[in-house]
């Protein structure tokens, strides 16, 4: 059940980005706007009535998960291309997702797909744990966390059902960013704000299919 208030826009991103998948497999997949014009072909009206908003930069995620196993999650943080566009090229990404095998054309029809397109991040006024803990809002905010040496880790909102706590969720974010282990390992609250550390949070809204 599509819990926002874009009636019809879930199944259409998530057909979008399922299609992105199983055409992946082809020696000259598709392009984004091929897909969108056969999926509107296919859905119409349910498409047509959400042109304008396929249209409109977005920044989302893609994440694919198998029998409740994760086949792959990629996505961006800025708006950088139209949603349509942006939901097909993290799609497939998410599909050959380096840090797992690549997702195999057999699975295609049993892949659960989720679309997070992500609210602009907003910079945290933050140079302590114990104040980053106390502006987080569990379940609600999705969190990046970089440094000036090239580090970057983000949890989405929905990480937040299996790591209710903000303590434990900041932890795993650092340790996912290979910041040092005396951090997450250690009583967050008491830990030392590493030099040039930054926090951004955002708004998401999911669509699953």
């Amino acid at each position: 059940m599509d819990p926002h208030p874009e009636s019809g826009l879930g199944p259409v991103l998530t057909a979008l980005a399922r299609s992105a998948v199983a055409t992946s497999f082809a020696p000259r997949p598709p392009g984004a706007a091929a897909l969108i014009s056969t999926l509107s072909e296919s859905t119409a009206p349910a498409a047509a009535a959400h042109a304008a908003t396929l249209a409109k930069r977005e920044a989302t995620f893609v994440t694919l998960q198998r029998d409740g196993r994760l086949r792959g999650c990629i996505g961006t943080l800025t708006a950088l291309r139209p949603l349509g566009v942006d939901v097909v090229r993290n799609a497939r990404l998410a599909a050959r997702d380096p840090r797992l095998p690549p997702v195999e054309e057999s699975e295609t029809a049993e892949l659960q797909v989720t679309v997070t397109v992500l609210s602009p991040s907003e910079p945290l006024p933050v140079r302590a744990f114990t104040s980053l803990l106390d502006h987080l809002r569990p379940g609600q905010d999705g969190l990046t966390l970089k440094d000036r040496g090239g580090r970057r880790a983000t949890f989405l909102p929905s990480v937040w059902a299996s790591l209710p706590e903000p303590e434990r969720f900041v932890a795993a974010l650092l340790r996912k960013g290979r910041w040092p282990r005396r951090l997450w390992a250690a009583e967050l609250r008491s830990a030392a704000w590493p030099e040039g550390l930054a926090a951004e949070r955002y708004g998401a809204r999911e669509f699953s299919g």
